[in-house]
């Protein structure tokens, strides 16, 4: 057990550091500091210094950017990286917003929780209205017939109607259909 309390207060007091390590990747970014190490990007610096990919130095950046936005909020702040990865995909404000009503949640404090507050207030898409029913039989039988006029110039290897012709009025109806005139 004194094993695992001692894991576990390591772990704690390092999780903050992702914030630490985003701030100087960023500066180092930023500042194009790599260059004084003798490397043309920063990715290949962070690969090749901190055996770290390119999307992690960039999450590891947004997480100190996010951070830095949400320190006017209060003393709790997001514990690790993976927590403020939700909120990475908001606008700033939004983050700010967002974060305030999760700590008035009362939820605990995990990066699932998080991602599922988040998620809960997106907005649901709204399904498409069903207008088939508002298609009269005079519109059904003329889309009809030119199908089957279509049908029939396919067959003929367009030699009465030209391809052109087809794709032409084939676009003259588009245009009427979702134009928004009665013309």
């Amino acid at each position: 057990m004194d094993r695992l309390i001692e894991l576990e207060t390591l772990i704690a007091r390092n999780q903050e550091r992702f914030c630490q390590i985003g701030r100087a990747l960023k500066a180092i970014r930023d500042g194009r500091l790599y260059r004084q190490a003798l490397f043309d990007t920063f990715e290949a610096y962070a690969r090749t210094r901190w055996d770290m990919g390119r999307s992690q130095a960039y999450r590891l950046i947004k997480s100190y950017e996010v951070i830095h936005n949400l320190s006017p909020i209060g003393d709790r702040m997001p514990a690790n990286e993976s927590q403020v990865r939700p909120l990475a995909q908001l606008a700033p404000d939004e983050q700010r917003k967002t974060w305030k009503d999760f700590i008035n949640s009362g939820v605990e404090s995990s990066a699932l929780n998080i991602r599922r507050f988040i998620d809960s207030r997106k907005p649901q898409p709204q399904s498409k209205p069903d207008l088939t029913e508002r298609i009269t039989d005079e519109y059904l039988a003329a889309v009809n017939a030119m199908l089957e006029q279509v049908r029939v110039a396919q067959h003929d290897h367009w030699q009465k109607t030209s391809r052109q012709a087809a794709l032409l009025w084939n676009r003259v109806m588009r245009e009427k259909i979702l134009s928004k005139g009665d013309g």
